[in-house]
């Protein structure tokens, strides 16, 4: 038995960090799953010119989970953290460079243990109308929506191979990640929610694209067929913020997976608390 937290698209919210660092302390979890979407847009960090917008990691977030470690002495949850399609690739390193001395465990495309269980971190979603393309992937195909941009276009920070853009999947890597493994003691920390789920609705109704509607659902065949095919444990998702607000429910069952929705196009920071062992029990909490 494990008592989680989980959140995701933070966006670099010095307020629901804040509320998130402070929830943690006084509910002490022994893990945190923090889902992507973790920094400041674009925009901000370059328009800014604050060091906490400009260096969040650095300036902000590293020095924030350090203090909170140091003040819970010993007592601190593990950190489990991806990134998402607004954060660009080129913080991988400060990531990776925090997860070296130990402020939290980065996850991105393998399995970590923990505990009697594991977790599975997947940042890519499918492709997005947006430029950035450093965390997209086709799905399962080379199809690309009507108004999306496919991941041979738009913007990098970081290059990659023209095949790697061309040809990677979503659903080759998940396959790659677990092969034939047993997956059902997997915690599984996704960006993109599964496709026609509760958790994947996005405000795209009466849109339309040279005539053609688009579909409100927009998360990852791959990942559904995934969660369908192989029933991990609980799996965590965010990217699409007013899923929550269309559908009314932050959380789904499919077979025996749970699956919960981090993100929330409100103020408030969107906190899923759950018992590994008691998935059904999970409660939302909206904090300010």
């Amino acid at each position: 038995m494990a008592t989680c937290f989980f959140t995701s698209d933070l966006h670099g919210s010095l307020d629901k960090y804040n509320l998130l660092l402070a929830a943690i302390r006084l509910h002490r979890p022994e893990a945190v799953f923090l889902g992507g979407d973790l920094l400041p847009g674009e925009l901000l960090s370059l328009a800014s010119s604050e060091p906490v917008h400009r260096d969040f990691l650095n300036s902000f977030l590293g020095p924030a989970i350090q203090r909170m470690k140091n003040e819970m002495g010993g007592d601190e949850p593990e950190i489990f953290v991806i990134l998402g399609n607004d954060d660009p690739r080129y913080e991988e390193a400060a990531v990776m460079d925090l997860a070296s001395r130990g402020l939290w465990t980065y996850v991105h495309g393998r399995i970590c243990d923990f505990g009697r269980y594991r977790v599975l971190g997947y940042s890519y979603v499918p492709p997005t109308p947006f430029r950035l393309k450093d965390w997209e992937r086709y799905d399962v195909s080379r199809y690309v929506d009507p108004g999306c941009i496919s991941p041979e276009e738009g913007q990098r920070t970081v290059p990659v191979s023209s095949n790697e853009a061309r040809f990677s999947t979503i659903h080759d890597d998940l396959a790659a990640i677990t092969g034939g493994e047993d997956t059902s003691d997997l915690l599984c920390l996704f960006h993109s929610p599964p496709y026609r789920s509760r958790l994947d609705r996005a405000a795209l109704d009466g849109r339309f694209v040279d005539h053609v509607p688009l579909d409100v659902h927009i998360g990852s065949i791959a990942i559904q067929r995934y969660i369908i095919d192989r029933q991990p444990l609980i799996t965590m998702h965010g990217h699409v913020h007013e899923s929550t607000r269309l559908t009314g429910a932050w959380s789904e069952q499919w077979g025996r997976t749970w699956m919960f929705s981090g993100c929330h196009d409100g103020a408030e920071l969107s906190l899923v608390r759950f018992d590994t062992e008691k998935p059904s029990e999970a409660v939302r909490d909206l904090i300010r």
